[in-house]
């Protein structure tokens, strides 16, 4: 199986950075629904009603371990600064400082 970690890009400019063990084009991740419910509500009515959810794969492999597969998660999460709630919806691993 191939295991993945993506990014997420919303409608808001904020991002995901999420991992999955299996492969599925179709899986979004879990981001806390509230937040991003809550930066929805901030978009104009109209973009609201049409907009485009992106998923990029940064990283794919199909000989990865369950660890690896996370180690790589949270080097994304941190290189793209998705931890940050400015950035993106991730509050995994805590944000440290903004220079990281």
């Amino acid at each position: 199986m191939t295991k993945q970690v993506y990014k997420i890009t919303y409608p808001t400019g904020k991002i995901y950075i999420g991992k999955d063990s299996i492969g599925s084009y179709r899986y979004f991740g879990s981001p806390d629904i509230e937040t991003v419910n809550a930066d929805f509500l901030s978009l104009p009515d109209e973009r609201r009603r049409d907009y485009t959810v992106r998923k990029q794969i940064l990283w794919e492999s199909d000989i990865s371990t369950e660890e690896e597969l996370t180690a790589m998660e949270i080097k994304m999460i941190r290189e793209h600064r998705s931890n940050d709630p400015e950035i993106g919806y991730n509050r995994f691993p805590p944000l440290r400082n903004k220079e990281q």
